[in-house]
């Protein structure tokens, strides 16, 4: 073999491995990155699923403003609801993809506060007195585990078999926020801040008529907003122009309903004996009453 053959093969060979190390450098499998799962079944992608290079989106969440006391000029405290069955509140059910790892939004709270991401308070009050273990977290959305007795085909010996109950995200219906709205003299307009959300999950009869809504536990915003930053909502106009969870809640993209306002006696609209439609036109005039506050200190 002449050396002049030898060193044509020589350099093919050498072509065809670095063509096998440029394709092994561009799998699609080897640039996919996804958050971790947030439920159980849910996988990510082993390639490209798409015809973009996704890349992991670093968000971070601008940190809250400090008010000085002597700055304010006006706050009340209000808290409002969501109800995420209504249309504008569809981001709350979508079952999840790469973005938001496979899971709905109570799915993906739940997943934070079990991997010890954020912490939990007592759904008893919206003051934040009491953190909640993660089984005391279950017990409220699943209830006690059903103990049955069965029959060994074997033996013939009955022995209790102990069976927890799997929790359905779709129970969880509504959202509430606590909020504070004022007025700051150094920015002269109306500014707000959520305090607090709380997941409201739905209770049934035996005969499976509905019971009443119930808060599992509360979370303190401003410690959830590094997590609610690291995870995005679907835009149903645009798959690749999204928001994270965070610029969700501070850009307002929800529908809601005022359904309190401090008051004395720290009564809600409905405690104070108000039919729904009642309570509805009461939550409509406090937003109005906000507005026209902020609406004064400009137009005489």
């Amino acid at each position: 073999m002449s050396i002049l053959k030898t060193y044509k093969i020589a350099a093919s060979t050498a072509l065809l491995f670095m063509g096998g190390v440029a394709f092994a450098q561009n799998d699609p499998a080897s640039n996919f990155s996804s958050y971790d799962g947030v439920t159980k079944d849910w996988k990510p992608s082993l390639v490209r699923d798409g015809v973009y290079d996704r890349v992991q989106h670093i968000n971070s969440p601008l940190l809250p403003q400090n008010v000085r006391e002597n700055d304010l000029m006006y706050k009340k405290r209000i808290w409002r609801e969501i109800d995420i069955r209504e249309k504008q509140n569809m981001a709350f059910r979508y079952p999840g993809d790469d973005y938001t790892g496979g899971g709905q939004f109570i799915e993906i709270i739940l997943d934070a506060v079990s991997k010890g991401k954020i912490k939990a308070y007592s759904n008893m009050d919206d003051r934040f007195t009491t953190a909640l273990t993660k089984d005391q977290i279950i017990d409220m959305l699943v209830g006690q585990p059903d103990t049955t007795w069965v029959t060994d085909p074997e033996t013939q010996q009955e022995k209790m078999v102990i069976k927890r109950r799997e929790f359905n995200p779709d129970v969880v219906t509504k959202y509430r926020l606590k909020e504070d709205w004022y007025i700051d003299r150094n920015v002269g307009r109306m500014q707000r801040q959520i305090i607090g959300i709380a997941p409201f999950k739905d209770i049934y009869n035996d005969d499976g008529s509905f019971r009443a809504s119930q808060a599992v536990f509360w979370l303190y915003y401003p410690e959830i907003t590094s997590m609610l930053a690291q995870y995005e909502v679907f835009n149903p106009d645009n798959d690749v122009a999204r928001m994270t969870w965070y610029d969700f809640f501070e850009g307002r993209y929800f529908a809601s309903r005022i359904i309190k306002v401090s008051n004395p006696f720290d009564y809600s609209f409905k405690e104070k004996g108000m039919g729904n439609l009642e309570a509805l036109y009461e939550g409509q005039k406090a937003t109005e009453t906000l507005f026209n506050k902020e609406h004064d200190m400009w137009v005489y």
